[in-house]
């Protein structure tokens, strides 16, 4: 096996929600790939996961990319800047910047690594017009520092199987269990690891709903998860913000 180490840096997308285990802490993609990685190298194998919640694509870069360094893996992960894309005044050129650095990095400490270009979580959200651009540049700035470096691109974004409802959670913003079993499968491919089969089936398409119930779930989805997000904006505070990272060192799955 090529890799005995494994660090995941990022935000929700990498800290696992909405894919819980029983007693309610997250899985997500990063923690199945982990799991597939060490069936292959055995019971010596580390795995970190820094990513937390509501980050901004500075603070990943800042705070966690840093220790991810200092644990010197075989392998990292680094999906960051999706929360600045839901934010006005993206400054893509700065982002740009600071990714091919980073990146420069992470593959100058001998890992590899592996990025994202993000899918269209926007097709059924407010605000489309507004952000699809934004993640745009954001995939394109993206591609261009993994062809640079010679990281490992997953692209999820060319992936319509994104556009089925059923791979998202109730917020319509985080990824469903089926969801993170889609994007393990993508990332352990693009390792050029085996899978389960399974993690690539996807739910069949749910039949349209009538135009007064769908109206009537945007409400309740408003309400719920919409509202509390602009009022977290407006007050300056973050998901994250009591947060810490659910596996801040690297150590064996059994842990």
């Amino acid at each position: 096996m090529r890799w005995r180490s494994y660090v995941a840096v990022g935000d929700s997308f990498s800290e696992g929600m909405d894919d819980p285990y029983p007693d309610g802490t997250y899985r997500g993609w990063a923690d199945l790939v982990a799991t597939r990685l060490a069936a292959e190298a055995g019971p010596d194998f580390g795995y970190a996961n820094l990513a937390i919640r509501g980050k901004l694509f500075g603070h990943v870069v800042d705070d966690q990319v840093p220790v991810a360094l200092e644990m010197k893996p075989d392998l990292i992960s680094f999906a960051a800047g999706g929360n600045d894309a839901l934010r006005p005044g993206l400054d893509i050129a700065a982002i740009a910047r600071r990714l091919d650095t980073a990146v420069a990095e992470m593959r100058a400490g001998g890992a590899d690594v592996v990025l994202f270009r993000y899918a269209n979580v926007m097709a059924r959200l407010p605000g489309n017009r507004w952000v699809t651009p934004k993640v745009v540049q954001m995939n394109t700035v993206v591609g261009e520092a993994a062809q640079k470096h010679g990281a490992i691109l997953v692209d999820l974004y060319s992936d319509d199987t994104f556009l089925n409802p059923l791979l998202w959670g109730p917020d319509r913003l985080h990824l469903s269990p089926a969801g993170h079993r889609r994007v393990a499968a993508q990332v352990l491919t693009a390792l050029g690891v085996g899978c389960d089969e399974e993690w690539l089936l996807v739910p069949p398409h749910p039949e349209p709903t009538p135009w007064l119930s769908a109206r009537t779930a945007d409400l309740r989805w408003a309400g719920k998860h919409l509202a509390p997000w602009v009022k977290r904006r407006l007050t300056g505070r973050s998901s994250g913000d009591t947060v810490t990272a659910k596996r801040p060192t690297l150590s064996p799955l059994t842990d």
